[in-house]
């Protein structure tokens, strides 16, 4: 205690603390000034070194010296009864007190201020490079360039994990997912992975630097929700993910009435982790009754499963949501869907069916004219049931102004190209689209079928054989090569494409085959088992077989019954190259023009669809 006590007599403890708050604001000025003079690291370094050399001797010196009237002299030649150390430990006091005030304004100063600018000058330089780097690559033609350029502004929203102790609640987990996903992919600025993708990874066990590179995203935003009755948990993570590591996470435990604040937080939080240069504002979630929500989730969710009893289920649970809130139009837009696949399945009639997804998508619209999804429905809508090309890209040219970047919307206006017969533009869309979608094998079918009509028939076979990679066994895949080995003369490979697949695709390809090897018999009962049980809804491509076999009343005939029944495979007619024997028939051209699809009725079509950077 003696030398604790002789230390603070002799002030040596005032100093050792006075010399450490210096120190630390000289350092703090030198870091921020000798930058302006060009300097590089190392004189701030010496700085540091000497201050910190430095520090013992002034220990010692305040130690061995004292400060008099007389000027400075030893320690041990003052008499203590005139010792003036007091005074010297309350100026000392007193200047470590202005020092400390002067390193927390400066402190502040430096936060609030000069940091924001240095961060600010930093992400302007970082984004001007960027933009450089991008538009070299484009000019290079360097794609993989361009797909790198996305870096940090890339995510996939995988399917939250339902932690609710019944496994029936799985709808409201797989429903936030979702709708956080579609939030997210409203920002331009953002390349969000589809959900077919993100969703494909369900109930695996996975790694996620190897998820991350297998979608090409430099983050991935996970998590799970737990529900019971009125009361959720939903905890959230962003995850940088070729590293793995957490850049935020947060657990939400709120009632079913905050659901949509979460929802908007949780984007709110993502776009500034990733620290994306919004153009516009973020996106907020459209809000309803949290009751109706719960019904829409799960009405969602059963028409998903796409059987008779699950869309009756479907329709019965939107229309219940509905009721509680008949202006939430993504209820409208979902029971339009259900109305459609009921038709479509025959569970309504034609008449009916289209008549009431017509009346669902109209009054979604006219509840909120700003909902693009509605705008898609109604251009798929006239481009596959009416025929009406003009309606079709009204509506779809509109809802991509609303949601430039929508996977599903761009893949509607990739069709549309398509039937308008500008080919390489429809590629070009859906080629953007598996770039967003790369495990979707839709997608990879949807590439795979405009090659086919563009009669480029190995990457044709090289897009649908992803597709089987994908997922094994998807519909129409094994037929769809076929056809393209079909006409690339591979009769054999053609037909044993067509009898691996057992859907109704491969029942409408063995008639064209046999027909193809001369099997005459085989090819007429092929035809006439695919006509006895495929009669209704099918009558588009009953009639490009009767065309491939050279039977031309008999196409038109089927032709004449498709457009009676709406059959939407005719939005497909201009690039099927299975009716090109028909093409000199004089009916040819009349019945296109009967379809609004005459080559002069497609030219006047104006329609153009501008891919985001």
């Amino acid at each position: 205690m003696s030398l604790f006590n002789e230390l603070k007599r002799r002030n040596v403890l005032r100093v050792g603390v006075a010399y450490v708050v210096v120190a630390w604001l000289l350092i703090q000025v030198t870091e921020t000034i000798f930058p302006l003079f060009g300097f590089d690291d190392a004189p701030a370094r010496i700085v540091v070194i000497v201050l910190a050399i430095g520090f013992f001797p002034a220990l010692i010196f305040a130690w061995a010296f004292e400060i008099t009237p007389e000027g400075l002299k030893k320690e041990s030649e003052v008499d203590r009864t005139q010792s003036l150390t007091p005074n010297t430990g309350k100026k000392l006091d007193s200047m470590i007190m202005i020092v400390l005030a002067v390193a927390l304004g400066y402190f502040a100063f430096d936060k609030f201020v000069l940091n924001p600018q240095r961060e600010a000058e930093q992400l302007a330089t970082l984004e001007e490079q960027k933009t450089t780097e991008v538009e070299q690559a484009r000019q290079e033609g360097r794609t993989e360039a361009l797909v790198g350029s996305y870096g940090d502004k890339s995510i996939a929203v995988l399917p939250f994990v339902n932690m609710s102790s019944n496994v029936d609640q799985e709808y409201f987990s797989d429903g936030i997912s979702e709708e956080l996903l579609n939030l997210l992919a409203k920002i331009p600025e953002l390349r969000v992975i589809s959900r077919s993708s993100a969703f494909s990874y369900k109930g695996k066990d996975m790694n996620l630097a190897h998820v991350a590179e297998e979608l090409n995203v430099a983050h991935i935003l996970e998590g799970s929700v737990r529900k019971a009755g009125n009361q959720v948990r939903i905890t959230a993570q962003l995850i940088e993910a070729r590293s793995d590591t957490h850049l935020w996470s947060e657990t939400y435990d709120r009632t079913l009435n905050n659901i949509f604040a979460i929802q908007d937080e949780i984007a709110s939080t993502v776009v500034e982790q990733l620290k994306v240069i919004l153009l516009g504002k973020v996106p907020l979630v459209q809000q309803t009754d949290p009751e109706a929500y719960a019904l829409y989730l799960q009405g969602r969710h059963l028409r998903g499963q796409n059987t008779a009893v699950s869309l009756e289920q479907a329709q019965e649970l939107l229309q219940q949501a509905l009721a509680i809130d008949p202006d939430y139009a993504p209820a409208w837009v979902a029971v339009g869907s259900v109305y459609t696949r009921q038709t479509n399945r025959g569970q309504r009639t034609i008449e009916e069916g289209f008549t009431l997804v017509r009346e669902a998508l109209n009054k979604a619209l006219a509840i909120d004219p700003g909902y693009a999804p509605a705008y898609a429905s109604l251009g798929w809508f006239a481009m596959t049931i009416d025929n009406d090309l003009f309606a079709a890209a009204h509506y779809l040219e509109r809802a991509l102004q609303l949601e430039p970047t929508n996977p599903s919307i761009i893949r509607k206006a990739a069709h549309l190209t398509a039937s308008l017969g500008r080919l390489d533009e429809a590629i070009t869309l859906v080629e953007f689209v598996t770039a967003r979608d790369p495990v979707s094998a839709s997608a990879h079918s949807n590439l795979g079928l405009y090659y086919i009509f563009a009669r480029r028939w190995d990457e044709a076979i090289d897009s649908y054989n992803t597709s089987l990679t994908l997922t094994p066994g998807f519909s129409g895949a094994q037929s769809a090569i076929g056809v393209a080995l079909l006409f690339k003369g591979d009769l054999q490979g053609a037909l044993e494409a067509m009898q691996m697949d057992d859907s109704v695709f491969g029942m409408i390809g063995l008639p064209l085959v046999y027909h193809a090897l001369g099997q005459a018999n085989e090819s007429d009962a092929a035809l006439e088992e695919l006509i006895e049980k495929h009669e209704q809804g099918w009558a588009f491509n009953i009639a490009y077989v009767f065309a491939y076999r050279g039977q031309a009343d008999r196409a038109f005939e089927w032709l004449d019954k498709a457009v009676e029944n709406k059959d939407g495979g005719l939005s497909e007619i201009i690039g099927e190259p299975l009716f090109d024997n028909i093409h000199d028939d004089p009916r040819w051209l009349p019945f296109l023009e009967s379809i609004g699809k005459s080559p002069e009725q497609l030219d006047v079509i104006e329609f153009e669809v501008t891919l985001p950077e």
